[in-house]
This record gives structure tokens, sequence and C-alpha cells, in this order.
């Protein structure tokens, strides 16, 4: 998977591609990514990208051409992936979504500051908008590395297990079942039975029923479009009855 990030702080990304899975990543060429500093495409002295908004108001906003340039001059114009622009004002940033993007070999991420886009950026250069929730950051490049890590996960042999992406809390549209490591009793606490018995379908019969008690408990919204067998809405039923105040 290759990623072209376009941002004012391409210094952000640099620590964190030099750990763990992404590093791994790219030292296994199953991941490129390439930072661009928006501010090398700004034509004044200065190395202006940002200006005052027209109609007055607080803030400085983030002036056309320097960004058009920027993706135009690297990609193409058009572009010849998608370009995704990181803002709070985005379609919320979802699993579902991660798995939808990893289908892509190359995207594009820019990466705003100040108080926002200019508005053409929006409407005639990006082809997607991302938000990693309902809060406010100084810039989206934090944004930026949430999705280029979840993509990366995505990658084929990015992780050591192989099964590791499927697995985790939303990837299967349920919370994920508790994990126990060594020692087997701590502090009076008890690694669950089952763990210990070798009976590879009764754990993983286990493992599923706490997924969904878990779902259920923490975020019973999910349930509503997680994929579900007949057991799962049998077993889901037995645990309404016996938590009424838990409805999905």
């Amino acid at each position: 998977m290759h990623f072209d990030v376009f941002t004012l702080l391409p210094e952000v990304f640099e620590p964190y591609l030099a750990a763990s899975i992404m590093q791994r990543a790219v030292s296994n060429r199953l991941l490129e990514v390439r930072l661009h500093n928006i501010r090398d495409w700004a034509t004044d002295r200065h190395h202006t990208t940002d200006d005052t908004p027209y109609g007055g108001g607080g803030g400085m906003v983030m002036k056309p051409d320097p960004v058009f340039s920027a993706v135009e001059s690297v990609l193409g114009n058009p572009p010849g992936c998608p370009v995704i622009l990181m803002t709070p004002q985005g379609e919320p940033f979802t699993q579902k979504i991660a798995m939808k993007l990893a289908e892509y070999d190359h995207l594009a991420l820019i990466c705003g500051r100040y108080e926002g886009f200019d508005e053409r950026i929006r409407e005639h250069l990006a082809t997607h908008e991302l938000s990693i929730g309902d809060y406010v950051l100084t810039g989206g490049e934090l944004p930026a590395l949430v999705v280029m890590d979840a993509l990366t996960r995505l990658v084929p042999g990015a992780l050591g297990d192989p099964d590791g992406a499927t697995d985790d809390s939303h990837a299967s549209g349920l919370l994920e079942y508790p994990h126990y490591t060594r020692p087997v009793e701590y502090r009076g606490w008890r690694v669950p039975d089952v763990l210990l018995s070798g009976n590879h379908a009764e754990i993983a019969r286990w493992r599923r029923q706490q997924a969904l008690m878990r779902t259920l408990e923490r975020r019973p919204d999910l349930l509503k479009t997680a994929e579900l067998t007949p057991l799962d809405i049998k077993f889901i039923n037995s645990m309404q009855k016996e938590q009424p105040d838990h409805e999905v």
C-alpha cells in the first residue's frame, strides 16, 4: 500500500513511521509513505499557506493554490488515486470504511491546519472526507496517522499473526473477547478454565459468546449491523432475559 501525505508538519509522522508495525511494513516493502510539505508549493517568499476568511470571522483558512499545486504536481490532474481530506466534517471513520479503503493500492491524505480549508479544496480536489470523532484537533496529522495505522493492519503480511486483524474489535462487527496470559492465577484471579482445556471448539464458542456479551453490555448499537448466526441470536436473547436493561 502506498500513501502520499500532504501536510504542513511532515516531521510529525516520522517517529511513528519508524516504530512497531508500520516500521516493519515499510522495511518489508508492504508499505510506502511519501510525505509532502504543502508549504513547498507556496509561491510567495514567506511560503504562506493560509489567509483571512472572506466575510470576516476568527481564524485563518488554508489557501487553495498551494494545496491544489502540491497534490496535482505529485499525483497528476486529475489525481490518479482517492484524495482523502481529514476534517471533523467528514464521514466518521470506522473499521468498515478501513476495510473498503484497504482495497486501494494508493491513497492520498490531506492534513489541514488553522480554521479549515478553502471550500474549493473540498469541492474540487478531495474525493473523500473523513473524521476520527466528534471533537476538534489542532490539525489533520493525528487523524491521518490513525487512518494509516488502521489500513496498514489490513495489509496482508503486515501483522505477525495472519488472523490478528480479523480478530480485532470491530473487525467482525463485535467488540473483541477477553484475553489472558501467564500466570494462570494472579492475586487470586484465575484464567477461565475453558482457555486451559485445550478444547479448541469450546474455546471458540466461549470467545464468541464473550464477544457477544461484551458488545451487548458496552455497545449494543453494534449488534444491529453485526453479522449474527442463529446461535448468536439465541444466545443474545437468553442474555437479554437475564439482563432486561440491555435492548438491541
